[in-house]
């Protein structure tokens, strides 16, 4: 709607300074002449905003022009209050500062949404931590990384990784932060290189005394996406076929849905049914390699790989390796 639109325009001047009217346009998702359009509105409206054309020129407001907004609907009130828990804004040092900025919030509302935003604040809560996984602890301050974001500057990072446990060192330019299933990820270029870094693996951090060189209009949210969809999509050629006893499905779903080369079968069944009754359901799975599948070791003989004959061979060994650890000298 064009109210929303010109809301919009005004709270993006009064954020940005002068902004090219092209912007504004692919922000909002229309063309530049409604843009120009929408700002006549605006003056029309007594709101102090002009253009200057040129090639550094743009759509401002008049210096020192505020407004207070009060503009809200009943569900943009309502999202400003659905937010994880307070974990994360902890972890940054703004434990605090988003309760009183939610009370801010909360008192410029107007007054037939606060009751809405009130509720959505207790009936509603989004815990991002996996069960039993508590908040992991890190040798290096989060201070240190939101100073290297937010001034610009260069970090020297000593890093131990996760996938051969080496400790390497390494001078990175960053993006910024993501917290992510309760671990809080530094996203950086090395080398121009995009990369993401566990706050619990790192051993050390420290800010180098150079501006930090991001790539030309690379922002975090860009990096992150190519970093996410790199780990989605790892290549899973090893095909293996397992038998799943319908007592142990919706758990082995639970665990194992990612790797399925299919669509998941229906559940309604598996829930209602004994264990032990039932015909077992077979499934094609992929795994990027034999030893991430030797996981499913972990359903005992509730669960039997059918192929590919190699890794019934590697979980046999297992399965004797597991017994001699418990049978050793127990006749002695």
């Amino acid at each position: 709607m064009k109210s929303d639109r010109l809301l919009s325009i005004l709270l993006l001047l009064q954020t940005h300074g002068q902004v090219p009217a092209s912007e504004l346009a692919s922000r909002l998702e229309v063309s530049v002449r409604t843009i120009f359009r929408d700002v006549e509105a605006l003056s029309a409206a007594g709101v102090p905003v002009y253009a200057e054309r040129g090639s550094k020129g743009g759509i401002a407001l008049l210096p020192g022009y505020r407004t207070d907004v009060t503009g809200l609907t009943a569900d943009e009130a309502r999202a400003l209050f659905v937010l994880v828990t307070e974990q994360a804004h902890a972890d940054l040092g703004l434990g605090q500062a988003i309760g009183s900025a939610l009370r801010k919030v909360m008192a410029a509302l107007p007054a037939p949404f606060r009751g809405d935003a009130d509720l959505a604040s207790r009936r509603i809560m989004i815990d991002p931590v996996r069960w039993r996984s508590g908040p992991r602890p890190s040798a290096v301050d989060l201070g240190v990384l939101q100073a290297a974001v937010f001034n610009d500057r260069r970090l020297r990072l000593r890093y131990r990784h996760g996938r051969d446990a080496q400790v390497r060192s390494y001078t990175l330019d960053p993006y910024g932060l993501v917290s992510k299933a309760g671990a809080w990820y530094l996203v950086a270029d090395h080398r121009g290189q995009p990369m993401m870094f566990r706050s619990d693996r790192m051993l050390s951090a420290s800010l180098v005394d150079e501006p930090v060189h991001r790539r030309d209009g690379v922002e975090l949210a860009d990096v992150w996406e190519v970093l996410r969809q790199s780990i989605d999509h790892i290549p899973a050629p090893v095909r293996v076929v397992a038998r799943v006893q319908r007592s142990v499905l919706a758990r082995f779903l639970r665990y194992h849905e990612a790797d399925l080369a299919g669509p998941a079968p229906a559940l309604e069944e598996a829930e209602t049914e004994a264990a032990g009754e039932g015909e077992p359901v077979e499934l094609e799975l992929r795994f990027p390699a034999l030893r991430s599948a030797e996981q499913l070791l972990v359903f005992g003989p509730a669960v039997e790989v059918m192929e590919p004959a190699e890794l019934r061979e590697i979980l046999v060994r297992r399965a004797q390796e597991t017994v001699s650890v418990y049978t050793e000298g127990r006749g002695a």
